[in-house]
């Protein structure tokens, strides 16, 4: 899907792979790679790509559930939490992803925050790039 207007862009590099580096181009973000040991690494300390689209899907779809409430004039509490679990596994011909988020926010009820997830589904662009090649479950607790 072609963008109408491009708002922001960043870049990043990688080096070695899975058992490498990681950077972004203005520094911000810096960190080493290591491959899991369910995938016959050593699992040591270091993030991995499953690792960063979670921490990535889970930021961006907790701002989609924000600006998706505000456009409804209702507040989601600072304590509100998206976890994004991210699963890779096989599928014909390569690898593919597993998705499952959890929505916790406090203080509404769980059919308004079921509402506010189906919407935010619609504008997350994760959300939007996974439409079509991953199953992305939704959870609220």
């Amino acid at each position: 899907m072609k963008l109408d207007k491009l708002l922001y862009r960043t870049s990043a590099a990688a080096t070695g792979g899975r058992d490498g580096k990681a950077r972004t181009a203005d520094g911000t973000l810096e960190f080493a790679l290591t491959l899991p040991k369910e995938l016959g690494g050593p699992g040591d300390h270091g993030a991995n790509p499953e690792k960063l689209f979670a921490a990535g899907y889970a930021a961006c779809y907790l701002g989609a559930l924000r600006f998706v409430a505000g456009q409804e004039k209702v507040t989601v509490p600072a304590d509100a939490t998206v976890a994004a679990d991210v699963g890779l596994g096989e599928i014909p011909g390569g690898f593919g992803l597993d998705v499952e988020l959890t929505v916790r926010i406090p203080g509404l009820d769980k059919a308004q925050v079921e509402d506010l997830v189906a919407k935010a589904h619609k504008v997350c662009p994760y959300s939007n790039a996974l439409r079509g090649n991953v199953e992305v479950r939704t959870k609220v607790v």
